[in-house]
């Protein structure tokens, strides 16, 4: 970093640390302040880092500082998404803004459509099976990939991470080798891209399912399946998946999941009934209530403690 920029950067920080007082992130006023604004320590207790790490970036130093630790300091700074693109520009690392809504990812006129499908459980996937929209009747058949941080909304980090016994496929032993299959298929056109390889890491990692069937080399397309879903309070609801491709957005599809019976159209409904449905089986299940909670909560500690340096 030049040192002009690593100037403006200090600059940048101490202008916006002496707007941000005591009271804005839950500190008592104290007394004895020279200046306003919070201190240099305070920035960097809130945020998690060193104090003297903060200290030299407010001085220009030439240090590096990661994506996390930034985010951490803007946090605590409470920059907004236009302060924080500056910040990043001014680091020598480009921003990225993560959207807060499904209808920033597709649009509302796509949420429409995913509505209208209502009671037919619809979602928009990506390549990568992120979860990026859903209608109500998803949601209640797989509420855990809708209510949680976007980062966790993938279809196959939930199937290969929850316990077997709890897992939402009845059949998964035929579906998670294709839906893998597919997987690798897409990824040929991304290999090398830092969130492809960084995901199929994380899935190598924390499931030795999927490090094997990765490691088989298998491929396939999308194409017609049926899916054996199966719930803790009403039991099993056999679901046909089919995939729609959209203009203007590639590598994203619409799947709709039709019911194969009458009777697999009324399990349907009869989950949508329940008010607080049981995540998980019956022997570790819990409320949807409970588990959202739980999901909560773990976010917030972690916006709380930020990252170390």
């Amino acid at each position: 970093m030049k040192p002009q920029r690593r100037g403006e950067l200090a600059a940048f920080l101490r202008s916006r640390r002496a707007r941000i007082s005591p009271e804005d992130v839950g500190m008592p006023p104290g007394s004895r302040r020279r200046t306003p604004g919070l201190r240099r320590e305070e920035v960097a207790q809130l945020a998690g880092v060193g104090v003297t790490w903060y200290t030299w970036l407010e001085q220009g130093r030439p240090i590096n500082a990661s994506v996390q630790v930034l985010d951490a300091v803007a946090r605590v700074l409470q920059l907004d998404v236009t302060e924080r693109d500056h910040l990043y520009g001014l680091a020598g690392i480009p921003f990225v803004s993560e959207p807060v809504s499904d209808a920033e990812i597709v649009g509302e006129e796509l949420l429409g459509v995913l509505g209208s499908l209502d009671p037919l459980p619809a979602a928009v996937y990506n390549a990568r099976y992120d979860v990026q929209a859903t209608n109500a009747t998803y949601r209640v058949l797989w509420p855990m990939t809708a209510l949680v941080e976007r980062w966790e909304r993938n279809v196959l980090y939930k199937l290969f991470t929850t316990p077997e016994c709890c897992s939402t496929f009845k059949n998964s032993a035929e579906e998670l080798p294709w839906m893998v299959a597919q997987l690798r298929r897409s990824y040929a056109r991304h290999i090398g891209e830092s969130a492809w390889e960084d995901f199929v890491a994380l899935l190598i990692k924390e499931s030795a399912t999927f490090a094997q069937l990765w490691a088989s080399g298998n491929v396939a397309a999308p194409g017609r399946r049926v899916k054996v879903f199966r719930h803790a309070e009403v039991g099993i609801i056999n679901l046909t998946s089919l995939s729609l491709s959209i203009d203007g957005m590639a590598e994203h599809r619409i799947v709709v999941y039709t019911p194969v019976e009458e009777e697999d159209r009324l399990q349907i409904e009869r989950l949508r009934a329940i008010d607080d449905p049981i995540v998980g089986c019956e022997r570790h299940g819990r409320r949807l209530s409970a588990a959202l909670a739980d999901s909560v909560g773990r976010t917030e500690r972690a916006r709380q403690t930020g990252p170390a340096v």
